[in-house]
């Protein structure tokens, strides 16, 4: 069994690119942006405003939704970039929870990015049908919505919580994950694609441990808590996320998950680089955390290919197709290979995260 082609009627992209260095990556997604539709649910979040911005900056597209169940930051979101986009922004409020509102506002839309999703640990914890409401019904609800709609291709934010998972949030994502790598069989004519972006924690994102160690140092404390002083992981600036995730758009077939190679680093090493002349005390680790975040499990390593700037796990579907990525350059890693944030072989030093920090502020 081979991949279905699109349907003819609607305007749809190639899945195949020429090069597979990530500024062609990229300059390729943009082009198919040009003239098409897109909606990114949780569109008012840090990821939905960035790549909402990056793609208005960069292409041209038709129409460009805003998806989400918050109204003040839409409003805050028109004030800012509506006098130069209005003519392109859409801002729908509603809730990935709700099929109708979903399908409704995917009316035409050739791509989507679903990046809605309760992501607090311990709020999982403690409100656990909540969290599945969201993150694994309303992923049900956006393959539905975009299989109904016709759209052409999908990518869903996952998290590195969701390889081996040990609290709520990381299995719901697991489970979110599963329903779209399994929604490609669901897509007959319609030919529509899913796929999914796994990544780790955002540097500087709101409720991280960055801005928590900024304000009890600007609060004169006498020294930063750990949790344990081993404890490791994967690091990536908000930009260079999203544009993963656009690259992404590019390079799938659909049904497989792109992991970024991204730098580790050590949270007591964190601490000392934000202010070296601070103590640190060990408070102990959270109900729910790991002491090293993993990507890619040894276990899915004999699906796994590697390029330049990224692993791409495959699915187990008769009808993927390893080759286009071979032509790329693509290679199996080595059988029980396994991506962890304390085995990684890319750390980063005080510098670094210093430039890492500098980037956060860029648009």
């Amino acid at each position: 069994m081979t991949v279905q082609q699109p349907a003819p009627a609607r305007r749809r992209s190639s899945r195949r690119v020429v090069n597979v260095s990530p500024e062609t990556l990229i300059k390729t997604a943009l082009e198919q942006f040009n003239g098409a539709s897109i909606l990114v649910t949780g569109g008012t979040g840090s990821f939905g405003q960035r790549f909402i911005e990056t793609v208005l900056r960069n292409a041209q597209p038709r129409r460009l939704i805003v998806f989400s169940r918050d109204e003040y930051k839409q409003y805050e979101m028109q004030q800012r970039l509506g006098a130069e986009w209005g003519h392109i922004l859409r801002f729908f409020i509603g809730d990935v929870r709700d099929p109708d509102r979903l399908e409704m506002a995917m009316r035409e839309v050739d791509f989507c990015v679903h990046a809605a999703a309760l992501k607090h640990v311990p709020a999982a914890e403690y409100n656990p049908m909540e969290c599945i409401r969201t993150n694994v019904y309303g992923a049900e609800n956006v393959v539905q919505a975009s299989l109904r709609a016709g759209v052409s291709k999908v990518i869903a934010l996952s998290t590195d919580k969701a390889a081996s998972p040990i609290n709520l949030y990381g299995a719901s994502k697991l489970a979110a994950d599963k329903v779209f790598i399994a929604a490609n069989n669901l897509s007959g004519s319609v030919g529509t694609r899913f796929s999914v972006v796994r990544y780790g924690n955002v540097v500087g994102s709101r409720g991280s441990v960055i801005p928590l160690f900024r304000k009890l140092i600007a609060e004169g404390e006498d020294a930063l808590p750990v949790t344990d002083e081993r404890m490791t992981r994967f690091w990536i600036t908000l930009q260079h996320g999203v544009e993963f995730v656009i690259s992404c758009f590019a390079l799938m077939q659909g049904a497989e998950i792109f992991v970024p190679k991204i730098p580790s680093m050590r949270i007591v090493d964190l601490a000392q680089s934000l202010a070296p002349d601070l103590p640190w005390r060990v408070v102990g680790i959270r109900p729910g955390e790991k002491l090293h975040e993993v990507m890619i499990t040894a276990d899915d390593s004999r699906q796994t290919l590697e390029l330049q700037d990224r692993y791409v796990i495959e699915p187990a579907f008769s009808w993927w197709l390893r080759e286009p990525y071979e032509k790329h350059g693509a290679q199996p890693v080595a059988d029980g290979f396994c991506y962890a944030s304390n085995t990684n072989t890319d750390w980063l030093d005080a510098e670094r995260l210093k430039a890492l920090l500098a980037e956060t502020a860029q648009p």
